[in-house]
């Protein structure tokens, strides 16, 4: 699905009733909501933030309690950001742009992902058939040993389901406990599960699933027993962390949650879809 250009953004930010307009009709208020005054469902666009209602004629912020109240940004400067952080233009160089300060970009940035990280949870599904399941470590490069027991790194656990999504979490160690633990909170009994040869591994077995395994100290597929797909997101995902310096451990997550959406989303409409995230769950 084609995203919206910036030749179009420009025209809907000529003045700030058409942004809320824009928003009003994109995202159907108007067709989930009533006048909370009188319950009357016949509203009129107003200008910045208001709908009225035409029997009581009381005026009301339709997206007061959602994302976009969360800090005090008028909805032109909203759609800009928006826009800004689907091209993933760092918080620093959008201030620029946006005419704002960089803490109030900083915040807004960390709103839409907390809003992306809210929409997943809310629809987070259970995956199934023939699923690929691999951890990897983020965290920079740092001097020591790489990779499987290296320190100071943040261990994100990946499951991807064949011809259909990813969902990743951070764990606190790789053990068999953790790996099987949210294996099983994610994928359905009877799937086939695809890893490499790591022994934490080895439980999967047990509990309801085939297990397959490949050796990549020998090869890196064998017939359909390979894990190219989730090493396929790792990349995307490390390609773009790495723009980013200093992430904490506590706020990893919200990082790595928005290269889950982006990598499942990556053939939509991303602007659109963050919007629709950040009415949170007032109206969708």
């Amino acid at each position: 699905m084609k995203s919206m250009n910036i030749k179009d953004l420009a025209q809907i930010l000529v003045d700030e009733k058409r942004a809320f307009e824009y928003i009003i009709n994109e995202t159907r208020i108007l067709k989930l909501i009533s006048c909370p005054f009188c319950d009357n469902t016949k509203l009129y666009v107003m200008t910045k933030h208001r709908l009225r209602c035409s029997s009581c004629k009381h005026d009301f912020n339709p997206l007061k309690h959602t994302w976009f109240s969360s800090i005090t940004i008028n909805i032109n400067d909203w759609l800009s950001l928006i826009k800004l952080f689907e091209l993933e233009v760092s918080a620093r160089k959008a201030c620029q742009q946006v005419e704002l300060s960089y803490p109030t970009v900083l915040k807004a940035f960390t709103i839409i992902r907390s809003s992306i990280l809210h929409s997943l949870v809310k629809n987070d599904d259970v995956l199934k058939g023939e699923i690929e399941a691999d951890e990897s470590y983020f965290g920079g490069k740092r001097k020591g040993k790489r990779g499987r027991g290296s320190n100071n790194k943040t261990i994100v656990f990946g499951i991807l389901e064949r011809q259909g999504k990813v969902t990743v979490n951070i764990l606190k160690d790789a053990s068999a406990k953790s790996l099987l633990d949210e294996t099983v909170k994610k994928v359905r009994r009877g799937s086939i599960v695809y890893t490499d040869k790591w022994k934490g591994y080895d439980s999967l077995m047990f509990c309801g699933y085939k297990h397959l395994q490949i050796d990549h100290s020998h090869k890196f597929a064998q017939g359909k027993v390979y894990i190219n797909g989730i090493e396929g997101f790792w990349s995307f995902a490390k390609e773009r962390i790495i723009k980013f310096h200093g992430i904490s451990k506590a706020r990893y997550i919200y990082y790595i949650k928005e290269m889950e959406w982006r990598y499942n989303n990556r053939d939509e409409n991303l602007f659109k879809l963050i919007v629709q995230n950040m009415l949170g769950d007032v109206y969708l």
